[in-house]
């Protein structure tokens, strides 16, 4: 058997990206070609990813978490806020990101892709996954998530309410046209609030997720549910309950230039599903109360946002976004003293322009503001400026 040649053709590969949004903009194509036809016959590897600064200036107090994002928990609230000392600067570059995308003509494609962005700690895992006819098998977007709806953002974590978990994990998925079904590790951000009844989260069986993605005309949409057993043991109690959501979003270009974004989500007992509640990626899904009985913790979002393309690679984004968890039965349950500095509702609002000075170089600035709502009424908030700067490979 011959052995197989890589192809000496090299060429530059652009494709749409979102400032912010996973995605190559461009890459290094290697095209290898083989002598045998039962070998590797017209493959490809494509290197890809870009470098990136994220830089911000909190105006009120420092609440940035790696690649500058705001983080919602450690916005001051009530008393707190007597104690803010404004003006602080950060920069990072823990957001840049390479992959390796390999696709072969008889419809296979192998992904690995990886940034820095948890805090500078190391390389982290974004996507590792290979899909073959419709079937995927690895980590890779959940099911239960969208960008139909999303309005670009420098924040990297982008607005409150957005469309699903916006994260990425373990799953099998079956995609046939506009239709998708998975079966995936159930993601739990804060898990369970243990009441006198004890016990920690158990998962006995894997999220079942649906999705139908498609458009008509200029109306591009999305919907998609999921359910989920919910479960504790703590040797002498157990109990389980089955949590579900589901989430719509729609994107209409009004104009060539103009697209209106909008998203509702609402969850019960799995609010990693509802992004950005709670402290600030997920609520508690439930509580065990003082019988043993597990009870479960829903909560509701929403955004709102437009985009319009100014020409010539510049554009204005603006958006708003909020989740909404409702607290009453755990407080009815469990007490003031548990319950009342948890986040009922978080909010931001995120206005930015990005340009694209040459090919493969985008820049923005971007204005945030954050607010925060307690159990207990206290609430808090915060003004940021956002700068960043990635260039695509």
């Amino acid at each position: 058997m011959k052995r197989s040649k890589l192809g000496t053709s090299i060429q530059t590969v652009t494709s749409l990206l979102i400032l912010g949004i996973a995605g190559p903009a461009s890459a290094m194509k290697i095209v290898g070609n083989a002598d045998d036809m039962s070998e590797l016959e017209n493959f490809s590897v494509e290197i890809y990813g870009y470098a990136r600064l994220n830089a911000s200036y909190d105006i009120d107090e420092e609440i940035a978490l790696g690649a500058r994002t705001g983080d919602f928990s450690q916005i001051n609230t009530g008393s707190d806020e007597a104690n803010e000392a404004g003006g602080n600067f950060g920069a990072d570059a823990f957001q840049s990101r390479i992959g390796v995308l390999t696709t072969h003509p008889s419809g296979l494609k192998v992904k690995v892709e990886g940034d820095f962005e948890t805090n500078g700690n190391g390389f982290r895992l974004r996507h590792a996954y290979g899909e073959y006819k419709g079937v995927l098998a690895g980590q890779n977007w959940s099911n239960y998530t969208s960008f139909v709806g999303y309005t670009p953002t420098i924040d990297f974590d982008g607005l409150p309410g957005n469309a699903g978990n916006q994260f990425r994990t373990a799953q099998v998925r079956y995609t046939t046209g506009p239709l998708s079904v998975s079966l995936e590790e159930p993601l739990s951000y804060n898990g369970l609030i243990n009441g006198a009844g004890g016990g920690s989260e158990k998962e006995s069986l894997p999220l079942v997720s649906v999705r139908l993605e498609d458009s008509v005309g200029a109306l591009s949409y999305s919907t998609a549910g999921f359910l989920r057993q919910l479960g504790y043991d703590n040797g002498t109690q157990d109990d389980s309950a089955i949590a579900y959501g589901a989430f719509g979003a729609v994107t209409l270009n009004v104009t060539g230039a103009l697209n209106l974004n909008a998203v509702i989500n609402y969850t019960n007992g799995s609010n990693t599903n509802l992004y950005r509640s709670g402290e600030n990626y997920g609520a508690e899904d439930g509580y065990v109360d003082s019988s043993g009985s597990l009870e479960l913790i829903s909560g509701y979002g929403a955004t709102i946002g437009m985009s319009y393309d100014l020409g010539g690679g510049r554009s204005i984004n603006g958006g708003a976004g909020m989740t909404n968890v409702d607290w009453d039965d755990a407080l009815a349950d469990l007490g003031a003293a548990t319950i009342s500095d948890k986040h009922e509702k978080n909010t931001s609002v995120l206005i930015n322009y990005q340009w694209t000075p040459v090919k493969s170089v985008t820049m923005g600035v971007e204005y945030g503001y954050y607010m925060v709502d307690e159990v207990d009424g206290d609430d808090g908030d915060a003004s940021r400026l956002l700068f960043a700067a990635q260039y695509n490979f």
